[in-house]
């Protein structure tokens, strides 16, 4: 079994950061840090709330004014990287939405081992324009981590923070960013941009179909902001977006040979293949597979997954595929009936019942 992300906070670790702080802060009590971080409730706390008691912690141990405690931690956080260091930044969220600069430059120096990405939401929501500004002038860094941060910052949805519901239902502010970054050489700031505006299609998918009407075909790189930024769109066979990615075409497409297993057991998988074919060549299809889960109350949840998007330039292409029906913590499979189809340039082909059972062979 994989080892959880909140593991990843050993003594050692622990041990490591005390020591660091030590080397900035003379008075810095090693062992009651240590001790304090290790109390009685450590073991029920899962990461982000481990994350929060690391920071509120270091505020207890440094008994300074705000500024001279940045001071101790910005040298100090240069020895962390990653996810796991965003203590750090949650530092800055807890302690320093009331010192706006101090806290801007702080998680601009943080954001560059690690991310700054979740703390930098409070001040939007508190100090909005101000901060926009902010990201507008990390959008124009040398560094892509900073530029980065401007565009992943201000995603509407962002998973796993808290959102920003203004930008939900108007992201004029958050496109004056990604009009900003959309050019940018670095594949990690492009698929910040990308997400961002994937994002943005969820709530405001006909502002996303005009950015890729002005936007395909200036460039390689912007073409592939363009798709990737789409994708929520093309799954749900939005028209005008298959059209502009030459998807719209399928009148002339049929599917043959579509077999799939009749029953299917739990921590399976279901095996299918099919037939694209036609009269003439293929061209640009977009194939994709349509799961029509069995829900707890007995309804059915579709979710699509995609096969192939590309040019064909023969009249037929055979698939052959498998899914899986191991139960996860992400997916509970419920026994009954449940179907699939087959899904050529956002429409669906042919549709197909089969059952999912614990007993058979």
């Amino acid at each position: 079994m994989a080892e959880q992300l909140k593991n990843v906070y050993t003594k050692e670790y622990i041990r490591n950061l005390a020591n660091k702080i030590k080397e900035n802060y003379n008075d810095f009590d090693n062992d009651g840090f240590i001790n304090s971080i290790f109390n009685p409730t450590w073991e029920i706390l899962e990461l982000k709330m481990r994350m929060r008691h690391i920071a509120i912690t270091l505020n207890e141990y440094l008994p300074l004014p705000y500024k001279k405690q940045l001071e101790i931690l910005k040298p100090a956080s240069k020895d962390f990287s990653g996810f796991e260091a965003m203590f750090f930044q949650d530092f800055v969220e807890v302690y320093g939405l009331d010192d706006f600069e101090n806290s801007m430059d702080a998680l601009e120096v943080f954001t560059i081992d690690s991310s700054s990405e979740f703390a930098i939401r409070a001040f939007i929501l508190k100090y909005e324009d101000k901060t926009m500004q902010q990201m507008k002038l990390w959008a124009k860094s040398s560094n892509e981590h900073i530029r980065r941060l401007a565009s992943e910052g201000c995603r509407p949805r962002l998973p796993w923070a808290v959102a920003l519901p203004r930008f939900k239902a108007n992201p004029s502010k958050v496109f004056e960013i990604i009009e900003l970054l959309k050019n940018d050489p670095s594949k990690y700031v492009q698929k910040s941009v990308a997400n961002n505006l994937n994002d943005i299609s969820k709530d405001n998918p006909e502002l996303v179909i005009e950015f890729v009407k002005n936007n395909l075909g200036v460039s390689k790189e912007l073409d592939w902001i363009c798709k990737h930024a789409s994708r929520t769109l093309l799954k749900k066979g939005d028209e005008k977006v298959l059209e502009l990615f030459s998807f719209g075409k399928s009148h002339h497409i049929d599917i043959s040979n579509f077999i799939c297993d009749e029953l299917v057991k739990v921590d399976d998988y279901l095996n299918f293949s099919f037939e694209v074919v036609s009269d003439e060549e293929l061209g640009n299809i977009r194939v994709e597979y349509g799961m029509y889960y069995l829900k707890s109350n007995r309804a059915h949840n579709k979710k699509v997954f995609m096969i192939s998007q590309n040019e064909v330039k023969s009249n037929n292409k055979k698939f052959i595929k498998k899914q899986s029906f191991k139960n996860m913590t992400t997916r509970k499979h419920y026994l009954g009936k449940h179907y699939i189809s087959i899904i050529i340039n956002g429409k669906e082909m042919i549709k197909k019942e089969f059952i999912l059972d614990d007993t058979c062979n």
